[in-house]
């Protein structure tokens, strides 16, 4: 059988042609002519028509193509794949390294069939997230402490050379996340210490032990709670604050402009935080240790019948300068973790809004899981040196 398309169907000898033989061991289909844009015209409608029943075997000779474009190849490739779809086999010979390689490349982008593969398993899914999370959060952790290399390098030479401290920048830090954080660490730390008494008096009038709530409240807020809560709230506040201010300054192109004029963005932009936030740390926990007892002292005159002078005898039984100690040892390194990571990530972000609440949002939950790390790390420390 032969059959070329050439004449009474419009066929253009600058454009693209096929005809069909019989050969020895498979049916030939020769291409000939431009298999471009511009030379295909109708010839792919016809060659599926022609192949609407193809036979098993099939050989597309494209030895007298002339030229070949990414329309000429994705016509081919479908036309391969309709072949093979109903149970033919398909060989190419005579085509050029060019036209081999193109054709490779739009059978590799065939959408068609990635679409159409097999889903995989709901474990091989669950396994290959899991493995996914895993190498992300490795990547995370390796840039990460690279940061904090970078970041403890140029913290250390700012302390030997004090004269480069930006100090109007750190002052108007430490107003940001010290000064405007007080209502809000207060009135926290006020309502816990609040409940922290009510909860702790409940518990024990079943022992008749109510008057160890003070112990309890003094304890819990001066180890753990002040500084805990005030870490939170910091991390969520300006640690986010930190990254979506760096993160705006990324998506305008300002940290590029910072290092084209010759500063270092590490001494301009980052310094500048994680210093004032070290400063007021502490101050911030102390702050929150006063409001927290105050809060339990509230509770425990109010619902145990005690004094304020048998609550103050109390608690100075019950709490140790160590245990006051304990917080204020914790909040600097707190607040380096949580201004870190708000750099950090204001520093990951690309040139979108999208991607700064991303990375805001990376930087809270990041901050406060470390946080909360160390926090575990240090008290279980505290305690076995006796503390």
């Amino acid at each position: 059988m032969a059959s070329a398309v050439n004449e009474g169907d419009g066929y253009d000898p600058s454009g693209a042609g096929f005809a069909i033989s019989d050969g020895v061991e498979a049916m030939v289909l020769r291409l000939t002519g431009a298999w471009t844009t511009r030379g295909l015209g109708a010839v792919s409608t016809r060659l599926t028509s022609a192949l609407a029943t193809p036979p098993a075997n099939i050989c597309f000779d494209l030895s007298e193509i002339a030229a070949l474009d990414s329309a000429g190849a994705w016509a081919l490739h479908r036309t391969r794949a309709a072949v093979v779809a109903q149970g033919g086999a398909v060989t190419i010979r005579g085509a050029s390294p060019g036209a081999a390689a193109l054709l490779q490349t739009v059978a590799r982008h065939d959408r068609t069939q990635v679409a159409e593969a097999k889903a995989p398993g709901a474990l091989f899914a669950l396994t290959e997230r899991l493995g996914r999370g895993a190498v992300d959060a490795a990547l995370e952790a390796r840039d990460l402490t690279n940061f904090l290399g970078y970041t403890c390098i140029v913290f250390a030479g700012s302390l030997l050379r004090p004269t480069r401290i930006r100090v109007i920048a750190l002052v108007s830090q430490m107003e940001q996340a010290g000064l405007n954080a007080l209502p809000i660490v207060g009135l926290i730390s006020f309502l816990v210490g609040l409940v922290l008494a009510y909860q702790g008096a409940d518990q024990l009038s079943r022992f008749g032990a109510q008057i160890f709530t003070v112990n309890l409240v003094a304890i819990g807020v001066l180890r753990e709670m002040g500084i805990l809560l005030t870490a939170i709230i910091v991390a969520g506040r300006s640690g986010s604050a930190f990254t979506a201010q760096i993160g705006t300054m990324q998506v305008n192109e300002e940290i590029d402009a910072l290092r084209t004029i010759g500063l270092d963005p590490m001494e301009v932009l980052v310094m500048p935080r994680v210093l004032g936030l070290v400063i007021v740390m502490p101050l911030l926990t102390f702050y929150a240790d006063i409001m927290g007892i105050l809060g339990g002292g509230v509770m425990v005159t109010l619902t145990l019948d005690m004094s304020i002078t048998q609550f103050v005898r109390q608690l100075a039984d019950a709490a140790r300068i160590t245990d006051f100690w304990v917080g204020i040892i914790k909040a600097p390194l707190f607040a380096f973790i949580i201004a870190m990571v708000g750099c950090f990530e204001g520093m990951r972000v690309s040139r979108s809004a999208e991607s700064v609440g991303r990375q805001t949002t990376r930087a809270v939950v990041e901050a406060i899981f470390l946080v909360i790390v160390l926090d575990a790390i240090l008290s279980i420390f505290f305690s076995v040196i006796g503390f």
